[in-house]
């Protein structure tokens, strides 16, 4: 059974810092690009940060978070994560996993909500 489970979620004040971790199984994670996406109620989901499965490729992030968000992935506990600095209340979002391979198949986790409040 594919599984792409999130965590990591949870208030935090403007300017503190969250890790989220997304755990795979059921699937070859290690062959995957793995992205973190983000959704606010009413809008559509954003991409924010994509990892290549290619060992030394470097990452991607949207203007939005440049600088302030790390993902990296770690294959030896099928894991990705979002290492997030300087949260702002507009990074405010359900934090989505994806797993993704060229002409395969594609998940979707459940989901993790970061609330950036005072």
């Amino acid at each position: 059974q594919v599984q792409l489970v999130e965590s990591g979620g949870g208030l935090v004040q403007p300017g503190g810092s969250l890790r989220l971790s997304c755990v795979a199984s059921g699937f070859s994670f290690s062959r995957y690009t793995m992205r973190w996406y983000r959704q606010i109620p009413g809008k559509e989901r954003e991409l924010v940060a994509t990892i290549l499965h290619t060992v030394g490729s470097s990452p991607n992030y949207a203007d939005s978070v440049k600088d302030r968000f790390t993902i990296s992935r770690d294959n030896s506990r099928n894991t990705v994560y979002l290492d997030m600095n300087n949260l702002k209340p507009e990074d405010t979002a359900v934090y989505y996993c994806y797993g993704s391979q060229l002409f395969g198949a594609t998940y979707w986790g459940q989901g993790t909500q970061v609330t950036v409040s005072s």
